[in-house]
C-alpha cells in the first residue's frame, strides 16, 4: 500500500472497531458482559469500569454476575446499572450483583435489527466519507503536479478496492451480529 493512503485505511479501520465495539454492547437475549463496557462506577472519586473494579462472569445463558472486589461497592455498581440504557434491573445479596437477561420478543429483535443494520448503514457513510477525503487529497496533488495523473489514478483505485473492502467486512460484521440477535 503507499504511504500516501496509509492514513486513510487506519480511518477505516478505526470506523470498523469502533462499529464492533458499538455492537457489542447490543444484548442478543443472551448474557454478553460487553453491555457493561459503557457504564462507569464512582470508584474513590474516579468513574472507572465495572470491569476494572469487579468481576464479570456468565454463570448461566441468560445471566451476569458481578462480584466487585470491595464489598462496599455493591451499591455504586448497582445505582450505576441503574442509571443507564441497559435497560435490567439488578437484584444482589449484599456481595454478588446478578442481572437476569429476559427473553426478547420477536418485535424487540427486529427492532434491535434494524438498529445494527442503521449502525452499520453510518459505519460504511464513514468510510465513503473517508474514501472522499482521500480523492481530494490526490487531487490536490495532482493540482500541484506533484504526481502524474497516471499515479493519481492508480492511487485512486487503490483507494476504491481499501473502500469496497471495509465495506464487505461492515455488511460481514452486521450480518453475523442480525443472525445473532435473530437465533433464537
Amino acid at each position: 500500500m503507499d504511504a500516501r493512503l496509509q492514513q486513510y485505511d487506519e480511518k477505516m479501520q478505526k470506523t470498523i472497531s469502533n462499529l464492533e465495539s458499538e455492537l457489542a454492547t447490543i444484548r442478543a437475549g443472551r448474557a454478553n458482559p460487553h453491555v457493561l463496557d459503557r457504564i462507569r462506577v464512582d470508584y474513590y472519586g474516579t468513574p472507572s469500569p465495572i470491569q476494572q473494579v469487579a468481576n464479570v462472569t456468565v454463570p448461566e445463558p441468560r445471566m451476569l454476575q458481578i462480584q466487585p472486589w470491595e464489598p462496599s461497592l455493591v451499591k455504586a455498581i448497582e445505582k450505576a446499572i441503574l442509571s443507564s440504557d441497559v435497560g435490567i434491573t439488578p437484584t444482589n445479596d449484599g456481595r454478588i450483583i446478578r442481572l437476569m437477561f429476559p427473553e426478547l420478543t420477536e418485535e424487540r429483535r427486529k427492532d434491535l435489527v434494524k438498529d445494527v443494520k442503521k449502525k452499520g448503514e453510518n459505519a460504511k457513510v464513514a468510510v465513503r466519507n473517508i474514501r472522499r477525503d482521500a480523492n481530494d487529497a490526490l487531487k490536490k496533488l495532482n493540482k500541484k503536479s506533484e504526481v502524474s495523473e497516471d499515479e493519481i489514478k492508480d492511487l485512486e483505485d487503490e483507494v476504491q478496492k481499501m473502500t469496497d473492502g471495509y465495506i464487505k467486512d461492515i455488511d460481514s460484521t452486521v450480518e453475523k451480529k442480525s443472525k445473532d440477535i435473530l437465533t433464537v
